[in-house]
């Protein structure tokens, strides 16, 4: 009996030791969009900040417009994300301190191998829009697993996220406004990894960053179909949440990752990320002809 209390308390008291080791641990809280955790980028050039600083790098994964949203609330002590015009306005109303520009690469169009909208051969983004979405809605009647074997579905992420932001502007360019109303759009409302699930299981087109592709298995019929367009470029910045308006944020160890991040030290682990022998981020100082 006395052996088991003793092996009880020990247990005990470990699981405490544990619990405020935990507690105790020195971290930041970032908020930043599914591409960067799905492509296993932060999984790389995390565990080499923590190594340097001793500090870790908890992230709120979730899309851009999420993402922004908490730190607007001061849930976050900074952001990494990818919609230029969003990151603007979170700045300006004093959300936000100090965005700097971090890396880049690019979004491409993928889609059944059997192209049924015919966009292998372009190179523009926005024609490869319209014929997608012409090709949908001449197939209308198609089946409810994907249109018929004439006819292309789209599968839209539907998050507010970066990648949904500029597909959004993409439609918009070229004169086009699909919505749920249309059977050959799909509104899956998940992140990129998933999305892509759903295009792969419904032969669908979508819109995708370059590091997400690389990193996602389950392609099926899958392929690159469209890249190379300049409008397809894909800046990443970095913003510190303000800590003159939420004054709880961890604002010095935030600093230190955004100084990391953004200078040499941080550069050097981004670019060292490759998939397959292919690097797929590139740092702000790097030229942004990064399309294939």
């Amino acid at each position: 009996m006395i052996r088991i209390a003793a092996l009880c308390l020990a247990v005990f008291f470990g699981s405490e030791a544990n619990a405020q080791g935990r507690i105790g641990e020195r971290f930041i809280t970032l908020s930043s969009t599914t591409s960067t955790e799905e492509s296993g980028l932060f999984g790389h050039i995390i565990p080499v900040f923590r190594t340097m600083h001793g500090i870790s790098v908890r992230v709120v994964s979730v899309g851009t417009g999420q993402a922004l949203a908490i730190g607007e609330r001061g849930d976050a002590d900074a952001l990494l994300v990818h919609d230029r015009a969003g990151e603007d306005r979170f700045v300006a109303s004093l959300n936000g301190i100090d965005r700097r520009d971090v890396m880049h690469n690019d979004f491409i169009i993928v889609g059944p191998k059997s192209d049924p909208a015919g966009i292998r051969v372009q190179t523009s983004a926005r024609e490869a829009l319209a014929r997608i979405s012409a090709t949908g809605g001449s197939a209308a009647g198609g089946s409810a697993a994907g249109g018929s074997a004439a006819g292309a579905v789209f599968a839209s992420r539907g998050d507010d996220s970066g990648t949904h932001r500029m597909e959004i502007r993409l439609w918009k360019s070229a004169n086009l406004a699909p919505n749920a109303s249309n059977a050959w759009y799909r509104e899956v409302g998940q992140g990129m990894g998933p999305t892509l699930n759903i295009a792969a299981a419904l032969n669908a087109y979508t819109l995708t960053d370059r590091a997400s592709w690389a990193n996602f298995k389950n392609r099926q019929n899958l392929e690159i179909l469209s890249q190379g367009d300049p409008i397809l470029f894909n800046p990443y910045g970095s913003i510190l949440v303000n800590p003159a308006k939420w004054p709880h944020v961890k604002s010095a160890d935030a600093r230190i990752w955004h100084e990391w991040l953004t200078t040499k030290p941080g550069a050097d682990a981004i670019a060292s990320y490759r998939i397959a022998g292919e690097q797929l981020f590139f740092p702000a100082t790097s030229s942004p002809a990064v399309t294939r």
